[in-house]
């Protein structure tokens, strides 16, 4: 069969066929009389396993070295292939997200499109501070575009970039982060669920809210505790319980303090909130450590029931919570009498 021929029949040009010639690839079988290349029928199947190898990603070097030699092993050869195919999906998934958030940023002429990829460049540094700033750059003239944002803050580490993208989140009104967040609320990982539930926090509306209800059932007692924290500072009782267990167990108690005592300055939960802390001091009485952070969380619980529990507190056997018992007694005093 001549080279038109097999190039019909192949789907191989006859300029591929001579440069697979040039490189030792495939040699016609014979040549007519008038000199012109003929193939045989094992000259075409080889071209077919050519074409079939370099479809895997193969450069024609290892098409060559996978025909030719006697010990080629493939497996380590199909193992690279996989690994430098993922590289490539990788990147260009990279890519297409970084083109997708460009134009949610609806860049009005290159130079907005120019700042959108400063800002997604600084998110994605290794410096703290860069990130950070880019982050405190979400504004009317700079957004980083909210989806962005969101990833950045479900997985970033350090305290102070992490408060500034969710100062940004809360920024953007939270419309378009809270179902983003919703996501991180639902991930395996407790850390990324922590992470979400502190943005949902800082965002001041009712689907924030409902977020921060169904965290409060979470297993990880770092989430609940951000989510109770949260309720309570907006006055939802059924964050009550979780508060409690906090300042028992001290896990950031100081702000669960602060959330009890703003539930108790509304109307007709003081001394429903004074009857929790003296029922958790019956039921904790045995460790010091644990009746000094509930007299402390009394502080600020106005009415007779925490009133009669600091009294009585600030006898306690142990010198340390008779002593915080009684300086928490006499502010009150003082408090009350100015």
């Amino acid at each position: 069969m001549r080279i038109g021929d097999v190039a019909r029949r192949s789907g191989v040009s006859a300029r591929m066929l001579r440069h697979y010639e040039s490189l030792g690839l495939v040699r016609p079988t014979g040549r007519t009389r008038s000199g012109y290349r003929e193939y045989s029928g094992e000259d075409i199947r080889r071209i077919f396993h050519i074409e079939s190898l370099r479809s895997l990603g193969l450069s024609l070097r290892e098409v060559g070295s996978a025909l030719d030699d006697p010990g080629f092993a493939p497996a380590e050869l199909v193992e690279d292939l996989v690994r430098g195919t993922r590289e490539r999906i990788a990147a260009e998934t990279s890519l297409l997200t970084r083109l997708l958030r460009i134009g949610a940023a609806e860049p009005a002429d290159w130079e907005d499109v120019l700042q959108v990829v400063a800002l997604l460049h600084g998110l994605g540094s290794e410096s703290a501070g860069r990130r950070q700033r880019a982050a405190l750059s979400s504004g009317e003239e700079s957004a980083v575009p909210v989806e962005a944002l969101v990833e950045a803050a479900l997985t970033e580490a350090d305290p102070h970039v992490a408060g500034a993208l969710r100062w940004a989140l809360a920024q953007s009104g939270g419309g378009e982060a809270l179902p983003l967040l919703a996501e991180g609320l639902g991930s395996p990982a407790a850390e990324v669920r922590e992470r979400a539930v502190r943005a949902v926090a800082e965002i001041a509306d009712d689907e924030a809210t409902a977020l921060l209800h169904e965290a409060l059932g979470d297993s990880d007692h770092g989430v609940r505790g951000h989510a109770a924290v949260a309720l309570g500072l907006r006055g939802a009782d059924e964050a009550v319980p979780a508060l409690l267990d906090m300042v028992v167990a001290e896990t950031n108690d100081v702000d669960a303090a602060d959330a009890l005592a703003a539930l108790a300055a509304r109307p007709g939960r003081a001394e429903r909130i004074a009857a929790g802390l003296v029922a958790r001091l019956a039921a904790e009485g045995a460790d010091p450590a644990v009746r000094r952070r509930l007299a402390q969380a009394l502080a600020d619980i106005p009415g007779d029931t925490a009133s009669h529990a600091l009294e009585s507190l600030a006898h306690d056997e142990d010198r340390g919570v008779a002593l915080t018992a009684g300086y928490v007694r006499s502010l009150r005093e003082t408090r009350e009498g100015s």
